[in-house]
């Protein structure tokens, strides 16, 4: 899984700064509105370590706010699944925070927290959280029918068994979207350090993009997706891992 995902992005990567050269040479463009691919590598061998280093930091910031906003769509999925006045409360609030866009609330976060790790931290957990919200209450909303008959009709279930079986039987789906939310919030950690940060991939795109230096740009991409890449490949592998252990046990 790990190499898959690698490989696909490096295909993806290189179709697409292929068409960028392509375009370059074609219509004989300057290195200073397209880079070269000796630009490039200079650039690469200029900036490789310290952008690393910058991606490694948005990365722990947007892992840290995706396992704040499983947390929270889990618990309030586990809290709506019920046809009830109380889950139908639950979702509707939860949706109704989800109605204001990102960009009219961050300049808030930033006014109270600053530029620093909390107001990244909080953007990159609200962007990805309302897509894994909708997917786990889909999921413990829908009855296992014949496997939760049989503990309903025995007199054994309880809730906790209840979501323990709608997870399992459903360990595909829940692992498709935590490994999709990761995109989403690494792109939320890099807005927020786009828009007004002090730290990150995305303020130093952000320095590069003032200067008009699209190899800077082009390098950090690749270390974004490469990175990225690694992540959702990991988290696929857990999941799998997590099937199997529970499947056996």
């Amino acid at each position: 899984m790990l190499h898959r995902r690698v490989l696909q992005f490096l295909i993806i990567y290189t179709l697409g700064l292929t068409l960028l050269l392509v375009v370059k040479y074609l219509l004989n463009l300057s290195d200073y509105v397209i880079p070269s691919p000796e630009s490039l590598i200079n650039t690469s061998q200029q900036v490789f370590s310290r952008y690393f280093g910058d991606v490694m930091d948005t990365l722990l910031v947007a892992i840290i706010g995706q396992v704040v906003s499983i947390c929270l769509a889990v618990l309030v999925g586990v809290l709506g699944r019920q046809t009830t006045w109380f889950g139908s409360f639950i979702k509707v609030a939860a949706y109704n925070v989800q109605a204001y866009p990102i960009v009219a609330i961050a300049p808030i976060i930033f006014i109270l927290l600053g530029d620093g790790f909390m107001s990244r931290l909080l953007i990159a957990a609200m962007i990805c959280y309302f897509p894994l919200l909708l997917s786990i209450l889909g999921i413990m909303s829908e009855p296992v029918v014949d496997v939760e008959h049989f503990y309903r009709i025995t007199g054994r279930i309880r809730w906790q068994l209840e979501i323990k079986i709608r997870a399992f039987e459903n360990i595909h789906k829940l692992t498709t979207v935590v490994s999709g939310s990761a995109t989403l919030a690494m792109a939320g950690t890099i807005v927020a350090e786009f828009m007004a940060a002090n730290a990150g991939i995305g303020y130093s795109i952000r320095i590069a993009l003032y200067q008009s230096d699209l190899s800077r740009i082009i390098v950090a991409l690749f270390l974004i997706g490469i990175s990225l890449s690694v992540y959702q490949g990991l988290l696929e592998f857990s999941g799998s891992w997590v099937k199997k252990t529970w499947a056996s046990a």
